[in-house]
């Protein structure tokens, strides 16, 4: 399954989110919430906006794969899932509102895309493989 690899990509942006997360629970040494602490708040804020978009996101490319769409779709949706994600990450952490936009628009757009495909996919997806 190609969506596999979508998620082991995913896997590892939480997981450097989720670092990031500890390393400044231990830099200001709060042990839970945010302690009031602003680059706690905006650290977790991240963590959590992965946690939020990414599921639904590799639940619908996990689908389309099942589905049988053509390998180059499903490497489209996943790579556009995966820079979405990067580049809001990024900019949520050095706090770049465009970044953030961006990040969130090809994010959306890529959840919104993955519905409407396996819509197709699912009674026609015959008709679309080559």
């Amino acid at each position: 399954m190609i969506s596999a690899i979508y998620a082991s990509l995913s896997a590892f942006l939480i997981t450097w989110l989720s670092l990031n997360v500890i390393k400044v629970r231990r830099k200001n040494e709060i042990r839970y919430g945010d302690g009031g602490n602003k680059e706690l708040e905006i650290a977790r804020s991240a963590q959590f906006n992965a946690t939020e978009y990414i599921p639904i996101a590799l639940l619908l490319l996990f689908s389309l794969d099942y589905n049988e769409a053509n390998n180059w779709v499903i490497h489209v949706f996943g790579i556009a899932l995966i820079v979405g994600r990067v580049i809001h990450a990024r900019a949520f952490l050095s706090g770049k509102m465009k970044g953030r936009v961006l990040g969130m628009q090809i994010t959306l757009f890529t959840i919104v895309s993955l519905a409407i495909a396996n819509f197709i996919y699912l009674p026609y997806g015959r008709l679309f493989t080559l």
